[in-house]
C-alpha cells in the first residue's frame, strides 16, 4: 500500500506543473508583443525563407523578437535524424510544430519557411500551433520561374529523374485553399512582400529595406 501511495506521489510530480509556470500573458508582457507563427509554404527556390529572413531583419530593427525556423536550423539538428520518406517527413512537420508553438507560446514571432506541400501535413502543424496562432503564408511563385532560380541543380536533376519525389516535378504541390496571404515573388519585390506581411501582422509598412 505504501509503495502504491509512493508511486502516485512520484507520477503527480512528474505531470503537468503548468499551473506553477509563468503564463504566455507574462511572457507576451515582458516583450511587448503577441506570439505568433507565419507558416511559409511553396514550392523550392518560390523565394520562402528570402522573404522570411527580410521580415526577421525588419522585426528586429523594430525590436521585435523574431526566430526563423527552416531547413538549415532543422534538418541539422533536432530533425537531423529524419530522410525523406513520407513517414519522415511527417514526423518533421510535426517537430517543427511542436516547437513553433513553444516559442509562439513564449510570445516570439515565429517564421516557419518549409515546403510541406500537403494540406494534410499544413493542417497537422495548424492543430498543433492553434487556429488563432497560426498564419498560412502561400509562396505562390510559379515552377518556371522557381526553376529558373535553381542554383543547385536540383530541378534539372528532378527532370532527369536523379531526384525522386521531388516536389513540383515528381512529386505534387497542393496549393493551400484559404491561405491567410498569397505572395508571388516574380511579380512582388521583397519591399512590397514584407509591407504585405507586416500589414497581415497589423503593423506600419517599411520604405527601409
Amino acid at each position: 500500500m505504501e509503495k502504491k501511495t509512493q508511486t502516485a506521489a512520484n507520477a503527480n510530480n512528474i505531470y503537468p506543473i503548468f499551473d506553477r509556470m509563468l503564463s504566455r500573458e507574462d511572457k507576451e508582457q515582458l516583450l511587448g508583443q503577441r506570439g505568433v507563427m507565419l507558416w511559409f509554404t511553396g514550392l523550392s527556390g518560390s523565394g520562402k525563407s528570402t522573404v522570411a529572413m527580410a521580415l526577421e531583419r525588419e522585426l528586429q530593427r523594430r525590436g521585435r523578437l523574431c526566430r526563423i525556423l527552416d531547413g538549415d536550423n532543422i534538418r541539422t539538428g533536432i530533425n537531423a535524424g529524419l530522410g525523406f520518406s513520407p513517414e519522415d517527413r511527417r514526423e518533421n512537420i510535426r517537430r517543427i510544430a511542436e516547437v513553433g508553438k513553444l516559442f509562439v507560446d513564449t510570445g516570439i514571432i515565429t517564421l516557419a519557411a518549409f515546403v510541406s506541400p500537403t494540406e494534410e501535413l499544413r493542417q497537422m502543424a495548424r492543430h498543433i500551433i492553434g487556429e488563432a496562432d497560426f498564419k498560412e503564408i502561400f509562396i505562390s511563385t510559379p515552377l518556371a520561374e522557381c526553376e529558373k532560380r535553381d542554383v543547385k541543380g536540383l530541378y534539372a536533376r528532378a527532370r532527369r529523374g536523379e531526384v525522386k519525389d521531388f516536389t513540383g516535378i515528381s512529386a505534387p504541390f497542393e496549393q493551400p485553399e484559404h491561405p491567410a496571404l498569397a505572395l508571388d515573388t516574380s511579380c512582388l519585390s521583397l519591399e512590397e512582400s514584407v509591407n504585405k506581411l507586416l500589414e497581415l501582422l497589423g503593423l506600419e509598412p517599411t520604405q527601409n529595406l
